[in-house]
């Protein structure tokens, strides 16, 4: 039954509009993600990919850039757990042996980076992270430090009491979070 729910289409809000993805707008959102074009492109690229092949599901594709040539150097693009990237050791093994990484991953809920984004990228050292919305939004971030899952929670559920919808509170929490932790995210517009 989970795989069934999970194929093409099943799941409405998770649907990608494709002709904005392929659109020259989309595209450009990629063109100062790094100072190298040909990353920028291959970024682009997979991110199109990506969330072509997950519209439609709660289930997330992750690809890992050499940060200099933009050539993919692994990716895990067969999961079945929604909203979970499983690194396997094939992909372990090739983000340790290189200190340039630029990681991209899907978001079906369209929310920005998520604490635990923040920290794989601390704890594999990333370069960068790029999120690529199902609804066309961008997010690229940066982390060289851990953050407290507990603390994230802590602030997110304060601004929810305060009225914030659940999108505004975890933008608010990342903000917050960025004035105590060498962390920084945005969208790109």
């Amino acid at each position: 039954m989970a795989l069934e729910y999970q194929r093409y289409g099943r799941n409405k809000d998770t649907i990608v509009n494709k002709t904005y993805i392929e659109s020259g707008e989309y595209r450009r959102k990629f063109d100062n993600a790094t100072d190298n074009p040909d990353v920028n492109k291959a970024l682009y690229n997979a991110a199109k990919t990506a969330l072509i092949h997950r519209s439609g599901t709660k289930l997330e594709d992750m690809y890992w850039f050499d940060g200099k040539t933009g050539q993919i150097i692994s990716k895990e693009i067969n999961a079945i757990d929604p909203r979970i990237v499983i690194y396997s050791d094939k992909t372990k093994s090739a983000i340790k042996s290189n200190d340039n990484i630029i990681a991209l991953h899907t978001h079906p809920s369209s929310m920005q980076p998520s604490v635990d984004d923040f920290n794989a990228c601390c704890r594999y050292g990333y370069r960068r992270g790029v999120v690529a919305c199902h609804n066309g939004k961008v997010f690229i971030y940066y982390s060289e430090q851990l953050i407290s899952s507990k603390l994230y929670e802590m602030v997110i559920e304060r601004g929810i009491k305060d009225g914030l919808s659940e999108y505004d509170a975890q933008i608010a929490a990342l903000n917050s979070l960025k004035r105590s932790y060498n962390i920084d995210f945005w969208e790109v517009k």
